[in-house]
């Protein structure tokens, strides 16, 4: 890999060199390395008309890891990739995915990836997922990412989403199945700026006893650019749920945040809010008072709200 994919890896994966434990990496369409350890294995879909791969975690695998990071540098690759996770009862594993494009010619480069988890009893998951877009053409960078997830009882899944900057296009697609006493926590952190565009729509079904389910998420819109969100929050049993969608908007952008609960049992309890608003004027002051340019404390800002 040459030097811009490596930035990639860092950007989407935090990686600087090949990972430890088990790590697939997929560039320009093709496998580019992999490693399995004794308890997670990774292998190829054979499936006719599925690119993608399959990862299987034994049950009880424990303070282990697997890195699965996607990156483009070839200007005018399409591709749709499918991943599927079984992860067996009695678990604690991080899982780091993610897609890096570099783009530096005039064609369209695209990531559309469908990500299934089946999550076993009592098993712990930390999930994160980042997309990062760069170069210097004027070819498009797209990335269409859909997350589904079952979550068996007593089961956890712990999963942050972070797009901040460079994709031009992106469509979100979230649904998320939670068994008796287990729990989802999303966090979403977006941020869009120039013409670009994105839409998130995430559905959280409470489906079992005593589930719970949390999402929060956290965007800007700088310029031009346009969010829409569509935040689900669904409970058929005795649950609890809670959305909570923060936006900032900026220049001559527009959001539009539209969170919808729904109880189908009367003891499902589920609450949502959503707030849109721009920077504070007495924020920036305060922050110039300290020494920063205007143009400083407003970054000092949105670095400190998507933390």
């Amino acid at each position: 890999m040459d030097q811009a994919e490596w930035k990639l890896l860092k950007e989407i994966a935090d990686l600087e060199k090949t990972p430890q434990g088990a790590y697939n990496i997929r560039r320009n369409g093709q496998l580019d390395s992999r490693n399995n350890t004794a308890n997670i294995e990774i292998t190829t879909k054979e499936e006719p008309g599925k690119s993608g791969i399959d990862i299987t975690i034994k049950p009880g695998t424990k303070n282990e890891s697997v890195h699965i990071p996607v990156i483009i540098s070839q200007t005018g690759l399409s591709e749709m990739v499918y991943n599927d996770f079984f992860v067996g009862e009695d678990c604690d594993v991080d899982i780091v995915a993610g897609c890096g494009i570099h783009n530096t010619g005039c064609e369209t480069s695209q990531h559309d990836g469908v990500h299934t988890f089946h999550i076993g009893k009592n098993s712990k998951v930390r999930y994160v997922e980042r997309h990062y877009g760069e170069g210097p053409g004027t070819g498009k960078r797209i990335m269409n990412p859909q997350t589904v997830v079952y979550l068996e009882e007593g089961a956890s899944l712990s999963m942050e989403s972070v797009q901040i900057r460079g994709v031009d296009s992106t469509k979100r697609e979230t649904r998320i199945v939670v068994g008796a006493g287990a729990e989802a926590v999303i966090t979403e952190k977006l941020l869009t700026h120039g013409q670009q565009t994105a839409e998130s729509d995430m559905e959280i079904i409470l489906d079992g006893p005593g589930a719970t389910g949390r999402v929060i998420s956290r965007s800007v819109a700088q310029d031009d650019s346009v969010q829409v969100f569509y935040p689900k929050m669904t409970g058929n049993t005795s649950c609890f749920g809670h959305v909570q969608c923060d936006s900032i908007i900026m220049g001559n952008a527009r959001i539009s945040s539209i969170p919808a609960i729904v109880a189908n049992h009367v003891d499902a309890q589920l609450i949502h809010e959503a707030a849109i608003g721009r920077i504070a004027g007495d924020q920036i002051l305060k922050l110039m008072t300290l020494g920063l340019t205007e143009q400083e404390a407003e970054e000092k800002i949105l670095d400190g709200f998507l933390q």
